[in-house]
């Protein structure tokens, strides 16, 4: 079994990619709606494809199905219970989105309509950087930690092949998820440098705490990967359906979001088959 350091640092550098998604910014802003859209869904794909390769077919293989349909289910109820509970700010391509409060929103993601729902203003006028920052860093915190808890645990099986086979398919999600946040940071006027900071410690940093908290559980109590890898994927799958796809649809380019979701499935398709033993 590997040992909780080299865990920490494989997440460590899983998480980082996200800063790679953030390289293109360094050289235009001007990024298609198109674009965007499509990392969304192939962010979405590969997530799809860890949850099912990765996570839900091992534990099947070491546990009942039992085990790993309860685990998905708590993963997946934690994470909406999370998101309504946490207050948090999604970074979006037309203006912003703050969830985790009482106030409504537009679910295709445009702007805030003129009553203020959804808008900063709705959490009161004098929000400042401070207040922004940590509602940032709560909806990424939100859709990390589900990703560090899969490395842990996948390495926690004690099957080093499956865990590098989750931690590449993250570190490739990773990618598109990073550009999707750095391209409304840039847009809404944060240096690129900063931004490429900003999004590679994004992931840098919750991904291998979390990734510690999966791989100590497992390891210390026995029999605990069926239900605990269950619970990583329905938090990833949870995290798909309830901020990627609905963030890459409803401007017109639901076809390429679709297209891309299906390669970014195929991606890890491929990654788990070359790299779990």
């Amino acid at each position: 079994m590997s040992s909780l350091e080299e865990v920490v640092i494989v997440a460590t550098i899983a998480g980082c990619t996200t800063g790679i998604g953030a390289l293109p910014l360094l050289l235009t802003d001007r990024i298609s709606h198109r674009v965007y859209d499509g990392s969304l869904g192939l962010a979405a794909g590969i997530m799809v494809g860890a949850a099912v390769f990765a996570l839900v077919l091992p534990g099947l293989e070491l546990g009942s199905p039992l085990e790993v349909t309860v685990g998905l289910l708590a993963g997946g109820g934690f994470l909406l219970a999370v998101n309504a509970v946490l207050p948090h700010l999604h970074l979006l391509f037309r203006g912003e989105r703050v969830e985790g409060t009482k106030q409504t929103f537009d679910p295709a993601g445009e702007l805030p309509s003129a009553e203020g729902d959804g808008d900063l203003e709705a959490l009161g006028d004098d929000v400042d950087d401070l207040r922004r920052a940590a509602l940032v860093g709560g909806a990424v915190t939100i859709h990390n930690v589900p990703e560090g808890l899969a490395v842990g645990i996948a390495f926690a099986s004690g099957e080093t092949a499956l865990g590098l086979a989750i931690a590449t398919a993250i570190a490739v999600q990773n990618v598109p998820d990073g550009f999707a946040m750095a391209v409304p940071a840039v847009r809404a006027g944060v240096s690129a440098p900063r931004t490429l900071l900003y999004t590679t410690l994004s992931g840098g940093v919750p991904e291998p705490i979390a990734a510690a908290v999966g791989f100590s559980l497992v390891a210390v109590v026995s029999g605990l990967f069926p239900l605990a890898a269950g619970f990583a994927a329905g938090a990833m799958i949870a995290v798909v359906f309830r901020e990627l796809v609905p963030s890459s649809h409803g401007h017109g380019y639901a076809d390429t979001a679709t297209a891309t979701f299906v390669l970014g499935f195929a991606v890890m398709l491929i990654v788990d088959t070359v790299l779990a033993v």
